[in-house]
């Protein structure tokens, strides 16, 4: 509740900011345009930030509605939404033929939005490339996001999970809850997540998901 009524506050700063320049754009000198696009900019990364902080105070909340989901169609939604992402670093995404599993089609989808955002995000100079399988491994589906990126140093592979923590600082945008995001839905049907990587070689994330039989 806390973060929709402050969602609403940032609403209006984010729309008056943007008035205020559309306004006075011919009257604002270049400090002035700078300190406009300050406010803006933060305005967008606390609203990025409190979506995050929603969608990670809901993977337990009870109108999850698991049931025979079809993975083809969750990836087509995760690649939905971050098209914008993919078209910006013309990143090549590929993926084997993915089977139906036992799960909430929405979490599910948010989480490989997250596991293909960061994939490109954290590629480096790189031309991005993701490729998500899967595997049946008794008595679950074993899925992976494999990417092409610098990889992660073993000794901080276990941090990355954690709620605000980011290996990058501000070099590169996002809230520090994704990972976190897709560790707790995971786990809150029983499932697994882990990453695979040594530095230089990219990484490839794991995660456990119910069979739909």
């Amino acid at each position: 509740m806390a973060a929709h009524n402050l969602r609403e506050s940032l609403r209006d700063v984010a729309s008056f900011s943007q008035l205020l320049g559309e306004t006075y754009a011919g009257c604002l000198d270049s400090d002035g345009v700078v300190f406009l696009t300050h406010i803006q900019d933060g305005a967008a990364r606390m609203q990025s930030l409190l979506a995050d902080m929603v969608d990670y105070c809901a993977t337990g909340a009870s109108d999850r509605q698991p049931a025979r989901t079809d993975m083809e169609a969750v990836l087509r939604q995760a690649l939905l939404s971050t098209d914008k992402q993919i078209t910006a670093r013309s990143a090549i995404v590929t993926h084997d033929p993915l089977p139906s599993v036992w799960g909430d089609f929405d979490i599910l989808a948010k989480v490989l939005h997250h596991l293909i955002n960061n994939a490109i995000e954290y590629c480096g100079n790189l031309s991005p490339r993701v490729h998500i399988s899967s595997k049946r491994v008794e008595p679950e589906w074993v899925f992976s996001v494999q990417d092409n990126g610098p990889g992660i140093d073993p000794a901080f592979q276990s941090r990355i999970f954690g709620v605000f923590k980011r290996l990058h600082g501000k070099e590169h945008p996002g809230s520090g809850l994704g990972l976190a995001f897709c560790k707790r839905a995971i786990e809150w049907d029983g499932g697994r997540m882990w990453v695979e990587s040594t530095t230089g070689t990219g990484s490839t994330f794991y995660f456990t998901v119910p069979p739909a039989d």
